[in-house]
Order: structure tokens, then C-alpha cells, then sequence
């Protein structure tokens, strides 16, 4: 099964996660399909702490990929930051 979920990166005390959709078999960090954005909760000022292609998540839904709970929750806050803007 394809899950799209967050594949941990950045250095100790400094996360960065990409959003990638992988086998659900393959370790967290290991390997992936296709990388469909990233998040970066330690992003300030003027850095952007998230990026989604939304089309390409929309794609791997339709064809049967399962979203993680934390992706589903950062898509939600993305949606409603883009309709609030």
C-alpha cells in the first residue's frame, strides 16, 4: 500500500521533514516514489514552513494512497490558511 507521510531530515534538534509518498514496507527515512513537498516547524520569519503539491497528493489519493494523521493534519492547516488568504 502507497502512504504519504513525513520522512524526517535536518540535523539533531534542527527537524525538517519532506511529505513523500513511499510503499508502506519501506523504512520512514528510506526509499520513496515521489516527493510532494516539505514542512519545516522550526521556520521563522520570513522562511517558508510549508510547501504541498496539492495536485500530486490529489493524484496519489485517487489511485489508493492512504494519508498519514500528521500529513492530514498539515494539509487541513494549509487548506485554511490559503482560504483565509
Amino acid at each position: 500500500m502507497v502512504v504519504i507521510r513525513l520522512a524526517r531530515g535536518g540535523s539533531k534538534k534542527r527537524p525538517f521533514y519532506n511529505i513523500v509518498a513511499a510503499d508502506s514496507r519501506c523504512r520512514r527515512d528510506g526509499r520513496f516514489l515521489e516527493r510532494v513537498g516539505f514542512y519545516n516547524p522550526v521556520a521563522s520569519g520570513q522562511a517558508e514552513s510549508l510547501r504541498v503539491a496539492t495536485d500530486r497528493i490529489d493524484y496519489w489519493v485517487k489511485n489508493g494512497a492512504q494519508l498519514s494523521e500528521t500529513v492530514t493534519r498539515l494539509l487541513r492547516e494549509a487548506k485554511a490558511k490559503a482560504a483565509a488568504a
